[in-house]
């Protein structure tokens, strides 16, 4: 079993970001079974004009049936890092990470819970997601052949709480898609994601945006895969492509029970008992 991530360059225009994609999955190496993670923003890199021009409800419309498509066709394990989804009867859209097995079925979805609403010191200066997103209000855990996936998206990285509630249900593979800017990439985004995986002894996943996009983003790209120990199993720092390391459920199961963490965690207990 293996892991991919596949780093991207996306623009505002959904038909050369598919193209880009398309070129990238055919080169996925041949062995099966593939758990293949594609960033944050996939579809589209724009603003909310970009944004509301290619959004469709969850689960109908061309875009989802193209993933689907591919993760059939190529018999992968494909995950979404991100789409905008609508939302009946509002006029913000859903940050939605989207799963498919292998035969191109949606198995799950994660709604984004947390926006980034922020200021960096970069050519864009200031954030705001919740000017065309909702926040999301619910952990996903899809059960699969490589393990229990915790869904996440981005900016979620900075809230060890949600993935502490992942691994208590179970998480083993932490799926971390992100359009991390250059700045805060540079200061951030291995230790973010090292202290993730470290602390709940969980692989992680991280494919990211890289380069020049519309308006003047700037994305850190370094594509990662982490294994329990935090170690970087594989990196892909510049560039389109995609990076591939192989899961070790064996390595996991050593980790876990050589330093059982999940069993000795004493806070949460504490304070309910404190309450």
């Amino acid at each position: 079993m293996e892991l991919v991530a596949i780093q991207l360059n996306a623009g505002p225009e959904w038909p050369a970001n598919q193209a880009r994609l398309e070129t990238l999955l055919r080169q996925l190496p041949p062995s099966r079974p593939l758990l293949v993670q594609l960033p944050e923003n996939a579809v589209v890199f724009g603003g909310r004009k970009a944004a509301w021009q290619v959004a469709e409800p969850l689960g109908a419309g061309p875009v989802q049936e193209t993933f689907s498509r591919w993760a059939r066709e190529l018999g992968i394990w494909l995950v979404v890092g991100s789409i905008p989804t609508r939302i009946e009867g509002s006029d913000k859209l859903h940050s939605t990470s989207l799963v498919y097995n292998d035969k191109g079925e949606r198995v799950g979805h994660y709604h984004k819970v947390h926006l980034f609403d922020v200021e960096v010191a970069d050519g864009h200066g200031r954030y705001q997601e919740s000017a065309t997103y909702a926040s999301g209000d619910a952990l996903c855990l899809i059960d699969s052949p490589f393990g229990r996936l915790g869904l996440s998206i981005c900016y979620d990285v900075r809230f060890p709480e949600l993935y502490r509630a992942l691994r208590e249900q179970g998480a083993e593979i932490l799926m971390v898609p992100a359009a991390f800017t250059r700045v805060t990439g540079q200061a951030h985004w291995l230790p973010l994601l090292q202290a993730r995986a470290i602390e709940n002894q969980c692989y992680v996943l991280a494919a990211a945006q890289y380069g020049e996009h519309s308006g003047g983003r700037q994305t850190w790209g370094h594509s990662l895969i982490l294994d329990p120990w935090g170690e970087i199993q594989a990196c892909l720092p510049k560039g389109e492509g995609l990076i591939v390391a192989p899961l070790d459920p064996q390595r996991l199961a050593r980790i876990r029970s050589q330093m059982p963490v999940a069993q000795h965690a004493r806070l949460s207990a504490v304070w309910r008992n404190k309450a």
